[in-house]
């Protein structure tokens, strides 16, 4: 399998390193480089870790670590036979119950949900920390939904983990699996406030109670940019667009305002007013005497 050059099988827990002291060096590093490559593609693409885990467990078969990354690969791949072969192969190596959750489950993945409840009742369970414990109760859970015990697996959730206010690393996926758990049965109303409690948890997105708490609101989202929306979301943002395009035409073809009237002129001052009162009634005078020489009457100069 190609392995990218920024890999350099220093990026692997040192517990996981240590245990590779025991391997030549050369073969220790292309089985860490292999270990990383499993760490980095678990999620996103599990068939591509499930192959770089069976390099690592060809090269490293009596390794504990190269055992639980091939079990986990395969997990995720659904490989749940072969899954669990790889756990109880870890388990006897390392003598940890750690790893008991997980195998309850692959018992729940073969169709075998009795099998995981009678694992959840076993000594090993004891041995466990709490967040093996609560890991535990969400595998009884789901078996007991298997089975169609509805009523039940709402039961085995309910816990002190459940009830307390304070954030654990599990407490949204215990969150989360009751509230699922509610909904199955027909409690829609308690459901929502599981959900809700879940949202309020979950930190890094590790499930997808915002979504479900969206549903069960009645919000959807559609992304109508996407070539997979829906055709009514597509015509709907193209009619918006239609409506914009229609709007600044009619903008751009509304007749321009008309012109303001011009401001009447502004009364004469009083002084002026007055100035041309004297000049009309000058112009006045001027214009009887010359009227009255036209007509022959003598001026006051020539009487005598």
């Amino acid at each position: 399998m190609p392995i990218p050059a920024d890999v350099t099988g220093d990026e692997i827990d040192k517990d996981v390193r240590q245990e590779l002291q025991s391997l030549p060096k050369t073969l220790a590093e292309d089985v860490a480089k292999n270990l990383v490559m499993v760490a980095r593609l678990i999620d996103e693409d599990p068939e591509g870790a499930y192959a770089y885990s069976r390099v690592a467990l060809r090269l490293a078969s009596r390794v504990a670590a190269v055992r639980e990354a091939a079990a986990f690969a395969a997990y995720a791949s659904q490989k749940y036979s072969e899954a669990l072969a790889e756990f109880r192969a870890a388990r006897r190596m390392t003598g940890s119950a750690e790893l008991w959750p997980v195998m309850a489950d692959c018992e729940r993945g073969l169709g075998r949900p009795e099998k995981a409840l009678d694992m959840a009742g076993a000594p090993e369970v004891n041995k466990l920390d709490k967040a093996g414990q609560v890991e535990m109760r969400l595998v009884a859970a789901g078996a007991r939904r298997d089975m169609g015990q509805l009523d039940a697996a709402i039961v085995t959730l309910q816990s002190p983990e459940l009830a307390s206010n304070a954030v654990q690393p599990w407490t949204a996926r215990l969150r989360y699996a009751y509230a699922d758990a509610l909904l199955a049965a027909g409690r829609d109303g308690e459901a929502r406030e599981w959900f809700a409690k879940a949202v309020e948890a979950d930190r890094d997105g590790s499930t997808d109670a915002s979504d479900r708490l969206a549903e069960m609101d009645g919000v959807e989202f559609v992304d109508a940019l996407t070539e997979d929306a829906p055709d009514e979301a597509v015509a709907a943002v193209e009619t918006v667009e239609a409506d914009k395009t229609a709007e600044a035409d009619k903008i751009a073809e509304a007749p321009e305002a008309p012109e303001a009237p011009e401001a009447p002129e502004a009364p004469e001052a009083p002084e002026t007013a007055e100035a041309d009162k004297t000049a009309e009634a000058g112009k006045a005078a001027e214009a009887d005497e010359a009227g009255a020489s036209a007509d022959g009457t003598p001026e006051d100069g020539d009487k005598d």
